[in-house]
């Protein structure tokens, strides 16, 4: 990852490095100075090269003070003996940073691969937005009632927006939502992320919209005692709360894969697994093909974790965010399900369906 940017002799002086201990320093993108990874722990590092000016050799260095948790990195930069520039950078700074060299990701020959490509080819098309959601409005109509369709549809949209509202808060361009027949939703983005951080703010505003929708729903139900407002808050909320099941690619396995790979990767790949464990065990018992199919995209993406782990450039959670992070997650979870409990507390049976179907 870029751990700094700053300027040298008029030409950008590029710092990249990763928690595998290798640092490389780069001026005007050619290669002037690098670490290897060592098992030494030592925070500061020290990057000396020179530079041609005309004739002349410059003597440069660059001395960097850095820590992983919490991510903050000082640096001095020496021309010939005399400090020319300081400064410091730390996880907010990551955060919103555009690499100047984005991350080389290597294109494998896969079926997901092609879906992914064929995903991109057709969403290029600004009307393949609406296709997909007359597509989803007629599937939705088929299988309950226009209505419902139409309700269900809503709550996807409002999801979807919390990943996009997360999305601009970081600063990241968006091409909006997408919704896929019997899928449910896509919140999209061009660009990377830099942070686990992002990843789970990203993936938890989703779920946390929707727990503000069924909130309001719940409280349109109280004032008007409408039946319909009491079933969206049910509902919706037994939508989000599948959601934030801990399997990727669902919301929840983001923020498990990115809390978990931030204590270390072998506890993040100990947990991933056991939550696609979880994942083929539910999928058997009641016979959820989707979920099944959503675990197959999930094993790969926990696969190209693991054998990307020593070169990644995503920037780890440090305990308070993982506590932090933690405790979000649950208290969505928690106040989800009582939403569900306190509309199946009704005498109406049909408002108690989303109850049921968590006892099943």
């Amino acid at each position: 990852m870029e751990l700094l940017v700053t300027e040298c002799l008029g030409k950008p002086l590029r710092l990249e490095g990763s928690m595998a201990g290798w640092q490389q320093l780069y001026w005007d993108n050619q290669l002037v100075a690098q670490q290897a990874a060592s098992s030494d722990d030592n925070e500061t590092h020290s990057h000396q090269f020179q530079l041609q000016s005309g004739e002349q050799q410059i003597d440069c260095q660059l001395q960097v003070n850095l820590q992983w948790q919490p991510f903050l990195i000082s640096y001095q930069l020496l021309i010939d003996d005399q400090v020319i520039g300081t400064g410091e950078r730390n996880t907010a700074d990551i955060e919103m940073q555009t690499p100047v060299v984005k991350p080389v990701v290597k294109q494998k020959f896969s079926l997901v691969g092609l879906a992914s490509l064929g995903f991109k080819l057709l969403k290029s098309a600004k009307a393949v937005k609406v296709l997909f959601a007359g597509a989803s409005l007629a599937a939705y109509s088929w299988l309950f009632s226009f209505e419902f369709a139409l309700a269900l549809i809503g709550c996807l949209v409002f999801h979807e927006y919390g990943h996009i509202r997360a999305m601009k808060y970081f600063k990241m361009p968006t091409k909006g939502i997408y919704l896929i027949p019997f899928l449910g939703g896509l919140a999209m983005s061009d660009s990377k992320i830099n942070t686990r951080w992002q990843d789970v703010v990203i993936s938890i505003m989703g779920p946390t919209f929707g727990l503000l929708l069924s909130v309001l729903a719940l409280f349109a139900y109280w004032l008007t005692e409408l039946p319909f407002f009491a079933a969206l808050a049910s509902f919706n909320a037994l939508l989000n709360l599948f959601n934030l099941l801990p399997i990727l690619p669902l919301d929840g396995g983001h923020i498990l894969k990115s809390i978990s790979f931030s204590f270390n990767s072998k506890v993040g790949i100990a947990l991933c697994a056991l939550a696609a464990a979880l994942g083929i065990y539910l999928s058997f018992t009641f016979h959820l093909s989707l979920l099944a199919i959503m675990l197959l995209i999930g094993s790969a993406e926990i696969l190209f974790e693991w054998r990307s782990r020593h070169f990644t450039h995503l920037l780890p959670l440090d305990r308070y965010g993982q506590i932090f992070s933690t405790l979000w997650y649950l208290a969505t979870v928690g106040l989800l399900l009582a939403v569900i409990f306190i509309v199946a507390s009704s005498d109406d049976p049909m408002l108690s369906l989303p109850l049921k179907i968590l006892n099943s």
